[in-house]
């Protein structure tokens, strides 16, 4: 018996101390939760990159603008926060960032900053760069209310960027060729004659930086990026040793440089980007010889070739063969955005081009052929400006006895009687070709890439005087 109250004693203190063990380890998890909650408030971002707010407060934070992000990324905020954001540009180049695209900062230079009052926030938005293609380059950022998915808000935001700004590919939005139409009256086309080298050992010339709306296809106009209004832009010519002044003034509402790949120059000087209304003077001597391009430099270099800032420099080789005619055809993608908008960099990035041109307008030399008489001598100087699209450059009916590329012939006339049915080249490479037409008739000029000649990257010789209907296929 007395062994049995022993026993029940123990079990008693053995239970007591096991309670007040419960009592405490749960006393001990309300005290942690209650400062997890002081240090993590409700609606903290658990992603990095992201700036968090406490609800219904006031909150100030801190924006950094670069080549090409928003840090941070994303900011959550719970509902009715009371926002500012301090804006600082850290790049090299202007920036600004707006909220949906229309509330926020100025055109902020390099090293400037601004305090933006965005006011209460109740529902997601999107801040982003406007500055043509520098959404689409990765300078966005989310403001996003805990707690609630994606809104129309923040769609709508999206649809305000326009093309070349979204996240997206094509859009309903963009134009949209049609490859049966027809130039409209009054339509010129680009005259593909190559002169002759001028005279002297130097030659100055001055390109104006512009943004003009352009006819691209029948009937579809973009806003085009340019140098002196065209696209390509001028060709410039000359031979080995010869001195070249190029002047280049910014006339448009962005930046905008060059880049002579035909030069060696240093690239943090003469190619550097220029604000609107600032000028250089860029001077390289020629020390090679090719077909050389030229484009805008600027960041994203991708939206301006793309757009339409590039051309062609050509440097006579040593000993040129005599020839009838010559002439220059520079192959370049088109990425259509909305009508009378900039091309879309979104489309760029992802090689989902929308056209094929030579010198700057789809099917051009189909609409109108390139005259010239059968048994002439012909050189074409070829140029695949790109800025992402190869080229087999072809002439159905055809054979180059003489073929040029990167500098060096690979094809000449001699005993060996050989011939070429193609000259290959990747975005920025150049050559030329030689050849005769033998009879009378049309003569298809095409990339032998063939999914694009359907895309506009047809033209024609017309050997003679003879009817210019399209061949039907070849």
């Amino acid at each position: 018996m007395a062994q049995t109250m022993t026993s029940r004693r123990a079990n008693d203190r053995e239970g007591t101390g096991l309670l007040w063990m419960f009592v405490g380890a749960v006393s001990f998890l309300a005290l942690a939760l209650a400062v997890a909650a002081f240090f993590f408030p409700t609606g903290s971002a658990s992603g990095p990159g992201a700036a968090t707010v406490k609800a219904g407060g006031p909150k100030r934070v801190s924006v950094t603008l670069t080549e090409f992000a928003i840090k941070p990324s994303t900011i959550d905020v719970a509902p009715g926060t009371m926002l500012t954001l301090i804006v600082t540009n850290s790049g090299a180049m202007a920036h600004d960032l707006k909220i949906n695209g229309t509330t926020g900062t100025k055109m902020l230079q390099p090293g400037r900053s601004e305090v933006v009052e965005v006011g209460v926030i109740d529902a997601d938005a999107t801040a982003w760069c406007t500055v043509a293609g520098h959404r689409a380059a990765g300078m966005s950022m989310r403001i996003h209310v805990t707690g609630q998915t994606s809104t129309a808000s923040e769609a709508a935001s999206t649809t305000m960027a326009g093309k070349g700004a979204s996240a997206g590919s094509a859009s309903a939005a963009d134009a949209v060729i049609d490859f049966s139409a027809t130039p409209g009256k009054g339509w010129k086309a680009f005259d593909p004659t190559l002169a002759p080298a001028p005279g002297g050992t130097e030659h100055k010339i001055t390109f104006h930086a512009t943004e003009k709306v352009i006819e691209v296809a029948p009937g579809v106009h973009q806003e085009m990026w340019t140098f002196n209004d065209q696209v390509p832009g001028p060709v410039l010519r000359g031979r080995v040793g010869d001195l070249f002044t190029v002047t280049l003034v910014n006339d448009g509402k962005i930046e905008h440089s060059i880049d002579f790949h035909a030069s060696k120059v240093a690239w943090n000087d003469e190619m550097r980007s220029l604000k609107p209304g600032e000028s250089l003077v860029y001077q390289f001597q020629a020390k090679f010889a090719g077909i050389f391009m030229y484009h805008c430099g600027t960041a994203p270099a991708l939206h301006h070739i793309g757009n339409g800032m590039y051309g062609a420099v050509i440097i006579d080789p040593p000993v040129l063969a005599p020839v009838d005619h010559e002439y220059v055809l520079v192959q370049s993608e088109l990425y259509l955005g909305p009508e009378g908008q900039p091309g879309d960099l979104t489309k760029m990035q992802q090689v989902a081009f929308d056209g094929i041109m030579f010198n700057g307008f789809v099917n051009q030399y189909k609409f109108s052929p390139i005259r010239i008489e059968p048994n002439q001598r012909v050189r074409v100087w070829v140029l695949d400006a790109g800025p992402s699209e190869n080229s087999s450059f072809h002439i159905v009916g055809t054979i180059f006895d003489t073929v040029f590329k990167e500098g060096s012939y690979l094809l000449q006339p001699d005993a060996r009687n050989g011939g070429s049915q193609a000259l290959d080249l990747q975005p920025a490479q150049g050559g030329f070709v030689e050849f005769s037409m033998d009879e009378a008739g049309l003569y298809p000029i095409v990339t032998h890439k063939f999914s694009n000649v359907g895309k506009g990257a047809l033209g024609l010789f017309q050997a003679g005087d003879v009817k210019t209907a399209v061949p039907a296929g070849h």
